[in-house]
């Protein structure tokens, strides 16, 4: 897929089709960093912590554990 680089104010920018962005998990308004290396540009989306609101907005309120947790062998003195 080709795209032109192409005049936008006093800068340049390049339009990127809906199908890349969803592809790359990119949404309107999200950052990315640039980077230049090799002689390729490349659009790179940092990780980025989700805060706590944005973790309890995600929480459909189950506690949605996959059963027991194998916790391995004893090492010290636990009494199992």
């Amino acid at each position: 897929m080709q795209t032109q680089v192409k005049t936008w104010g006093n800068s340049q920018g390049i339009r990127i089709p809906k199908e890349v962005l969803q592809e790359a998990n990119v949404k309107i308004n999200d950052v990315l960093d640039v980077r230049v290396a090799a002689g390729m540009i490349m659009l790179v989306k940092p990780f980025r912590h989700k805060t706590l609101e944005e973790r309890f907005a995600e929480f459909d309120g189950k506690l949605n554990l996959d059963g027991e947790f194998d916790w391995d062998e004893p090492v010290g003195r636990e009494v199992w």
